[in-house]
């Protein structure tokens, strides 16, 4: 059973007397059970699977509520929780793990066993932002020739002459694809320059600049992009499916040129964000819980608590492995794991 502890049957001897009778003639009258005492010597650590099977490993008790609504806490050894289908922390028994919250800022917000909260762990993480900006550094291959097929046709290679994708995000935080398609429209003779044309679509929507259906790219006689000057601006388009118009701008790196050289995006960048939907969850040896989520996201929601008696052999047993305060027991003294003479935390183990 995991977090159970033993008790020992402390006996005494039952001696009949008599006021009349000599001391050494009292006949005995067996034994009773004076006392159980409960035994909390450390069990076994058996590792596991799950970060959030926990053990302690020495002195501490978890603190858990009965209810969300609960006035009382119980303690506990048993750490095997999972997630509730509310997202909080729960054990076998429904029990709700009390942890000390973190702030805003991730950090650790400590008090007393009043001020502790039920861990529940996030469904998401940030907040959704449409791209507005994308940035590509590219290479265009200076002996790329200009392609036989007169009319652009994004289902036809051999009307363009290179392709790129990138990662876009709606309003909503979707994901949508942007590619960019270069098609090479001049050759430049001697000191001439060189033009390509930038057909985008964004899934299967084509975007225009200023009502066109491409931009143009021009390099000197060096490879030197030389225009545009400023990133190119598509016009509003609304993505299938969003209920939101988005203005996407298109900067070329200062890297980006034409050179004798396969075609190349040598950096990308955009500014949206996805929300990120959570992915994992970590204990530390000092009980901090921390959640990583799909957008890189990852947040402190708080560090578990510890419990610690004067008189842990006056808890009252409630069956379990759980026990509550008693008058015997003293006020329970509140902390962290790894400090103050508490143990430490063991994530994917079991006591």
């Amino acid at each position: 059973t995991n977090g159970f502890k033993k008790s020992r049957s402390e006996f005494a001897d039952v001696i009949a007397s008599s006021v009349s009778a000599k001391p050494g003639s009292a006949i005995g009258s067996g034994v009773l059970v004076k006392n159980n005492r409960q035994l909390f010597t450390q069990g076994n650590l058996i590792q596991s699977q799950s970060s959030l099977d926990l053990a302690i490993s020495g002195d501490g008790f978890f603190a858990v509520k009965p209810q969300l609504d609960s006035v009382g806490t119980n303690f506990t050894r048993n750490g095997a929780f999972l997630v509730d289908a509310d997202r909080y922390v729960v054990d076998a028994q429904g029990s709700h793990l009390q942890v000390h919250p973190a702030d805003g800022s991730g950090a650790v917000v400590t008090g007393s066993l009043d001020a502790a909260q039920s861990l529940r762990l996030p469904a998401t993480s940030g907040t959704a932002a449409a791209t507005q900006n994308v940035s590509l550094t590219a290479t265009l291959p200076g002996g790329a020739a200009v392609p036989s097929v007169t009319a652009f046709d994004r289902f036809d290679p051999a009307s363009y002459n290179n392709s790129t994708q990138t990662t876009i995000f709606d309003a909503e935080g979707n994901p949508r694809t942007l590619t960019n398609y270069f098609r090479r429209e001049t050759v430049g003779a001697a000191g001439a320059p060189s033009e390509w044309s930038v057909f985008s679509f964004v899934g299967d929507q084509p975007l225009t600049v200023s009502g066109a259906a491409s931009a143009t790219l021009t390099f000197d006689a060096t490879g030197a992009l030389t225009a545009p000057t400023a990133p190119i601006t598509f016009d509003s388009f609304t993505p299938t499916g969003s209920p939101n118009a988005q203005v996407v701008s298109l900067g070329f790196g200062t890297g980006t040129a034409q050179r004798a050289q396969p075609f190349d995006i040598s950096a990308r960048s955009q500014d949206g964000t996805a929300v990120g939907l959570i992915q994992g969850v970590t204990v530390d040896a000092k009980g901090l819980v921390r959640a990583s989520f799909s957008n890189g996201d990852t947040q402190t929601l708080g560090q578990v608590v510890l419990a610690s008696f004067t008189n842990p052999g006056g808890l009252r047993q409630l069956g379990d492995s759980s026990w509550s305060v008693t008058g015997l027991s003293g006020e329970p003294v509140i902390g962290a794991a790894g400090a103050n003479g508490f143990g430490d935390l063991l994530s994917g183990t079991i006591e």
